[in-house]
């Protein structure tokens, strides 16, 4: 990730400006950061997680879309994570989710400090968030968090191996790691 120092922008201002650009930046802050591209790997377990939710998901009441749609985090910060569960409701022109109940990551090694800690710390404030999940790219592996009555746990529940099961009681869904990582060399 790279930060353009120089750019500093209200989200209106960036979200216009993002629209003509080549390459995948965020607002972080004001500031506008520059994104790397994922490995095969990464987008082939994105894809997998994104295929795996539309086969799960009440599609009368939930969308799931990938990184092209933002996410705001706060009063100057724009994020687009990998994976997104948005409602359905709305005109669809959007360029941010209206209202995200899940997010998730697929994690990489420059990205995972960053996915851990300031993302999930943005995402975890969203009062309609259920769920944050950040998925290893290279093994069946996931950081879950999963809001109860009294809100997020402090920390993930680390789920590992094929045998693993992510359960999402307030999206009714229960998602196989053995089936978000079949075709990878893991799974």
């Amino acid at each position: 990730m790279n930060v353009q120092p120089q750019l500093q922008m209200d989200k209106a201002a960036f979200l216009d400006w993002a629209q003509g650009q080549e390459g995948r930046f965020e607002l972080a802050e004001r500031r506008v950061v520059m994104m790397t591209g994922g490995s095969k790997l990464h987008a082939l377990v994105a894809s997998k997680l994104i295929r795996e939710l539309w086969a799960r998901l009440d599609l009368e009441r939930w969308i799931v879309l990938g990184s092209d749609l933002a996410v705001d985090v706060g009063p100057g910060s724009l994020r687009y994570p990998d994976v997104i569960v948005d409602s359905i409701v709305g005109p669809g022109g959007e360029l941010t989710a209206t209202a995200p109940v899940l997010i998730a990551e697929v994690v990489s090694p420059s990205s995972a400090t960053l996915d851990l800690g300031d993302k999930a710390a943005e995402y975890l404030r969203l009062p309609t968030l259920a769920a944050y999940l950040v998925l290893a790219q290279d093994e069946p592996k996931a950081w879950v968090w999963i809001r109860a009555e009294n809100g997020f746990p402090p920390g993930p529940n680390v789920i590992a191996g094929l045998d693993a099961v992510i359960r999402i009681a307030a999206l009714g869904i229960d998602l196989p790691l053995s089936q978000i990582y079949a075709g990878t060399a893991q799974g």
